[in-house]
């Protein structure tokens, strides 16, 4: 089985080095009971030297590809990394974040549970998973009221859709990506909205997530916009659509 694991990389020289030597030294063990892998950092609008040192990981291990985008966007990297992974053999292909949050083991175990789904995602908040360090109050309300409005506009049963870590079977990427649209911050409901689209089937299991770092994104700031993300989204795939350049132009007057 070949899998190759994306991971979307803007500004990330502090975190990169930590999450592709234990991504590589864990799966080395692995690949040796029939699992092919490759680890594809797609490298998009970055100022620092997360690009050298993805180089220099990759000299030590040719299991490590990367693509270097001008674009930015997390949602533009993980498609380009999916057009990318689907010119080899990949029988699965997931995305990772690059903070380490999720650990190689936890995302061995979506390898393991895919079955016969045709993707699996972890979630941080389902009966089994282990969060480290517990979540402020403040991130657990931001999240529960985010997730109400996804599972309300789009009747999901995900309690969880934002959980960096995915995988899918190749078909399902390679007859949903071309439908994907580029969106900043509901790329993941995008993705699960047009899979289901398409009639295949994800699963979401509990997962141990642990962000030593914490979240990059300020969810007092974040929040509103992803909500509105969400919102667009949702406009976009309904008979409202024509509206959408009025609400864009509503949205272009709220401060930032």
């Amino acid at each position: 089985m070949n899998i190759s694991i994306v991971i979307p990389a803007y500004n990330e020289e502090k975190r990169i080095a930590k999450t592709l030597e234990a991504y590589s030294n864990y799966f080395n063990k692995i690949s040796k009971k029939s699992l092919n892998y490759e680890i594809l950092v797609v490298i998009n609008a970055t100022t620092d030297k997360t690009e050298s040192i993805v180089k220099k990981l990759k000299k030590k291990n040719k299991r490590i590809k990367y693509l270097n985008l001008k674009e930015g966007g997390k949602g533009f990297a993980l498609i380009e990394g999916f057009k990318d992974a689907l010119k080899r053999s990949n029988d699965l292909i997931g995305f990772v974040d690059a903070d380490l949050a999720t650990g190689p083991e936890a995302f061995y175990d979506l390898i393991k549970k895919i079955n016969n789904y045709d993707g699996i995602i972890a979630s941080r908040y389902i009966k089994g998973s282990i969060v480290q360090p517990k979540p402020t109050i403040q991130r657990i309300i931001s999240s529960r009221i985010f997730n109400f409005l996804v599972r309300s506009l789009f009747l999901f049963s995900y309690k969880d859709t934002q959980c960096g870590a995915k995988l899918f079977k190749r078909e399902a990427i390679s007859k949903t990506i071309s439908a994907i649209g580029i969106t900043k911050w509901a790329f993941d409901v995008d993705l699960l909205y047009n899979l289901r689209k398409k009639g295949f089937v994800v699963k979401e299991i509990p997962t141990k997530w642990s962000d030593k770092e914490y979240s990059k994104i300020n969810f007092l700031k974040a929040g509103p916009f992803m909500a509105l993300g969400v919102i667009r989204l949702r406009i976009l795939n309904s008979p409202f659509k024509k509206f959408i350049k009025i609400y864009d132009k509503l949205i272009k007057l709220i401060p930032k």
